[in-house]
């Protein structure tokens, strides 16, 4: 059986029955009568290769990728997962299929987990609030730096940044700061003259030779002209070396690759952010608190939910959108596993292994410069290079730059393998004797940590084991049942395309490896920037956006520096439409751009007499006009490339938000309806799993004359050229897997399963959006307003009461108040779309029977009902059978692990973190049990 039929939901059988039911004589008649007219494009032909076929390709290319014996450091570290992790985390789809916990009473195990991760932020780096994760160490950095810049209400225009900081670090702060009002200055971190001009320094924990940093007195300086201490640190280091707190910092950031996550080519990895209470407001990303139910028993919750930066638009100070949710997890799991008295000595061991190194070098005369090292060893010679050739001749790898050798340790270095590396400088030993490392008395850690229970009590594998699917149990993925997210596609994650992953010749690449060892890698994701060109229909791509948000802001900056070259800065106003996503406009006005506002029409289409106006008004300074196609109403809007023409007979660019690409594949093209720039979701279109709410992969597509001004090492967007690259081979496995004709059908049967919905709901619920010929592309918006009146139901009421017939609600109040916007994807059977529907218009019924008598206690309002629900006394009017199986289906039962969440308690009381009283009313004995 070939791939086509594994991904796609509907059978030819199930398509026929749907398309009668719809009215349509052929799927291509249907697709026809859902699109605009003259926007169609064909892909060239490409044969798909089966499962089988595929995992002997994907393994002779991972064979020309060579794992080295890797000391490069500078952020990317080898590391071991414990196995018990890996496989029931990293390769569990009931943990990879999970989406951003937005419904929390049925996210609740993810929720403790990226509680978890906040905890071992917070503890480690001694600061007190911590968010749920970032995308990578620059980006953090920069919402850092933002935060600072803030919080002096824009009024400080300097920040000093340390050249200590990683220069791919430092590429992406210049890049985020470009054509904002804000001055970046890079020196040495002792040699800044510090004034009320500067909102923040920003300095790291070891120094560039890996030295450790005394920071005392910058630290001190900074206090006294009130400015803004950012520090980098390492997470490993802090169990061992001062936290950050005790160093004085206001701020910390860093990455957690080092804590269980391969390093993949440069990623995906979580990033921390971690800060004082009064800079908590101003914290980007997404925050996870603890609240109660209704029946005040705790429940987790993301915290603040409603200061999501994508809700205030251009007002935004970042336009973070997904976060790295399954890699903080991992961190979480990996310290709950080692807890403190093993992440300790994992550092410990690390030190001792670079203090040995050091010291064997000493001893045969190599001046090294390094003295209160953590990992890392620093030294100059006349024969660096010479070394440096022959460690590569023999798999090893160190930084090598100018004549200075920098030699990073991590978990994995072994005896033998230090015995190896002192080989190249003519060091031969038998063994290798480590001993306890030595500090200095000011910077050794002497502060307790990880103190609570959570880290003290699954050591074991059997507890760790019980531990994760405990939590397992307490999410509702698409292991369970069908997600209908409308913008978001949830799809299917096949887990044949996410087996890579855990090989070890491509999790354990270096981005900073050498070219010779990276074939492999190369080969896969050159393939993958040429077929998103063709299926976008432009010119050239760059995989470097690590989140769709990212995209926008790199597509945007495409532009921007495209202007610029022509001399034309002065472009500095972007259109965007009422109904966009939030991201755009946040993205925008990071990029410097004017925002201005373009109405759309009862229809959902873009109003062209207010377009018209406002091009008259702004073409001499217009940049960019934003749009999503289909609109994000879910209709293929006629005016498409009239739109596009008029915008570029102004001087204008167009992107195109990428966000509705899975209504676009095989049948029309970005480029086709006269886009310039798009961005891809690969987490929603190209099957790349959502994660509880990352990883991502935004990609940029875009025209020859914007070619030149793609991010690149130094133009950056993300750490790394590739940014997260090692999920990028999920997107290459399913577009190899199926071929130029699936992945037109996998198109035109999303565009089917939206309209079967519309029509078997359209007598119980108002279609809100449907082109000149009643369809709707591949998701649809349901109009929920009037239930306010006739019943006070919400839409937060029925996506709770979704919860009981064991589904997760369709997006809620977005682009339009009051609504719900589904999506079904192509990869549910009609099966399971009747079993949604059959949901939706049984929810229906329950509120037409709705009365004065019953407008507060009817299954709406208490919904969702749990297992708890069953042990009180039964006082609603309506059946314990309507509440826990409103459709007499016991298969799909899934139980939500709480009542309905109190977010204004949480609000009210916010507590991000674990509270160290848990673990202590323990005795030993029982932690140890």
């Amino acid at each position: 059986m070939n791939f086509e039929t594994r991904h796609i939901g509907i059978t030819q059988t199930s398509e026929n029955k749907m398309l009668e039911t719809i009215g349509e004589s052929s799927i291509e008649t249907l697709c026809k009568n859902a699109m605009a007219q003259n926007i169609a494009y064909e892909l060239p032909n490409s044969l798909p290769i089966t499962e089988q076929e595929f995992e002997k390709h994907i393994q002779e290319l991972g064979n020309q990728n060579t794992p080295t014996l890797n000391f490069i450091g500078e952020g990317f570290y080898p590391n071991y997962c414990p196995a018990v992790i890996r496989r029931n985390i990293l390769e569990n789809p009931s943990w990879y299929t999970q989406y951003t916990p937005y419904q929390a009473e049925i996210s609740q195990g993810r929720l403790e987990a990226l509680f978890n991760f906040q905890t071992l932020i917070t503890e480690l780096t001694g600061l007190p609030i911590a968010n749920a994760s970032l995308l990578d160490e620059g980006n953090a950095t920069s919402e850092a730096i933002f935060m600072a810049y803030q919080s002096f209400n824009g009024k400080r225009k300097k920040v000093f940044l340390s050249k200590s900081i990683n220069s791919h670090n430092r590429n992406v702060i210049k890049t985020r700061f470009k054509y904002l009002d804000l001055q970046i200055i890079e020196g040495k971190i002792n040699d800044v003259a510090l004034n009320e001009e500067y909102a923040a320094i920003v300095c790291k924990q070891f120094k560039s030779n890996g030295d450790f940093n005394h920071l005392s007195e910058v630290i001190a300086k900074a206090k006294s002209n009130q400015v803004i201490t950012i520090l980098n640190c390492d997470l490993l280091a802090l169990c061992i070396y001062k936290s950050a707190a005790e160093l004085g910092a206001d701020i910390c950031i860093g990455s957690g690759q080092r804590l269980g996550i391969p390093m993949g080519f440069g990623g995906p990895a979580a990033a921390f952010l971690a800060c004082k209470d009064k800079f908590t407001r101003l914290m980007p990303g997404r925050i996870i608190g603890l609240s109660q139910d209704i029946h005040g028993n705790p429940a987790y919750r993301m915290a603040l939910q409603t200061r999501e930066q994508h809700i205030r638009r251009e007002k935004a100070t970042s336009n973070i959108c997904t976060a790295q949710s399954l890699l903080a997890i991992i961190n979480s799991f990996y310290a709950v596993y080692h807890g403190p008295d093993g992440l300790s000595n994992i550092a410990k061991t690390i030190k001792s292994k670079a203090e040995f190194v050091r010291n064997q070098l000493i001893k045969n005369n190599i001046k090294v410069d390094t003295q209160d090292i953590f990992d890392t060893i620093s030294f100059e010679n006349q024969n660096a290079k010479a070394w440096t050739e022959a460690a590569l001749e023999n798999n090893i790898e160190w930084h090598y730059s100018n004549g200075r050798i920098n030699i990073s340790f991590n978990e994995t270095s072994s005896e033998k393998d230090i015995i190896n590396l002192l080989k190249i400088f003519q060091i031969n030993i038998d063994e290798v004797k480590l001993t306890e490392p030595s500090f200095s008395t000011s910077s050794q850690r002497t502060s307790k940590f990880l103190q609570q229970s959570v880290f003290n009590l699954y050591h074991s594998e059997t507890k760790m084991l019980r531990y994760i699917k405990h939590l397992e149990r307490k999410d509702l993925s698409l292991a369970n049942a069908m997600i209908p997210l409308g913008s978001c596609t949830m799809k299917l994650n096949a887990t044949v395309e996410l087996l890579s992953l855990s090989n070890p010749n491509f999790s354990d690449i270096h981005p900073f490896s050498n070219h010779k060892f990276t074939k492999g890698y190369q080969a896969i994701l050159n393939q993958l920037e040429k077929d998103l060109a063709i299926f976008t229909g432009f010119d050239a791509t760059s995989l470097q956006p690590n989140s769709g948000a990212q995209g926008e802001f790199a597509g945007l900056m495409c532009i921007r520096d495209y202007f610029e070259s022509k001399g034309e800065s002065n472009r500095n106003v972007a259109f965007i439409p009422t109904s966009a996503h939030g991201t755009n406009p946040a993205s925008a006005s990071l990029c410097g751009l004017k925002i201005i506002p373009i109405k759309c029409l009862n229809t959902g289409e873009i109003c062209m007499n207010d377009l018209n106006e406002k091009i008259t008004k702004h073409k001499d300074n217009l940049a960019v006009f934003m749009i999503t196609y289909p609109s994000t109403f879910g209709v293929f809007d006629e005016d498409i490339k009239s739109i596009c023409e008029k915008i570029h007979l102004a001087g204008g660019q167009v992107y195109m938000d990428g966000a509705n690409m899975n209504a676009q594949v095989g049948l029309t093209s970005p480029a086709t309806i006269g886009a310039d720039v798009c961005h891809l979701n690969l987490h929603k279109t190209f099957c790349i799993p959502h994660g509880g709410g990352g990883p991502g992969v935004g990609p940029i597509c875009v025209k020859e004359h914007l070619k030149p001004f793609l991010p690149n090492t130094t133009n950056a967007i993300s750490n790394t050229l590739y940014g997260s690259a090692s999920i990028c081979l999920i997107s290459y496995a399913y577009i190899k897997l199926m071929g130029s004709n699936a992945l037109k059908k996998a198109t035109q049967i999303a565009i089917l399963n939206a309209n079967y919905i519309a029509e078997r709901l359209k007598n119980h619920y108002e279609i809100m959006f449907t082109n000149q010929n009643n369809r709707v592309a591949h998701e649809l918006i349901i109009n929920c307003k009037e239930f306010k009146k006739s019943a006070k139901v919400t839409v937060e009421d029925i996506a709770k009461r979704l919860m009981d017939f064991g589904f997760h609600a369709p997006t809620m109040s977005w682009p339009v108040p009051d609504t719900l916007m589904i999506e079904p994807t192509e990869s549910e059977g009609k099966d399971e779309l009747d079993r949604f529907c059959d949901s939706l218009i049984k929810i229906k019924e329950e509120i037409n029977t709705i009365t004065s008598d019953n407008i507060d206690s009817n299954p709406l309002k208490n919904a969702p009902h749990t297992q708890f629900d069953l042990k009180k006394e039964w006082k609603y009017n309506y059946s314990m059978q309507q509440a826990f199986f409103p459709l007499n289906d016991y298969d799909s039962k899934f139980w939500p692990a709480v009542n309905r969440i109190n977010n204004a308690f949480g609000d009210r009381n916010l507590i991000c973190s674990c509270q160290t009283f848990e673990f202590e009313t323990l005795s030993k004995d029982e932690v140890n049990a």
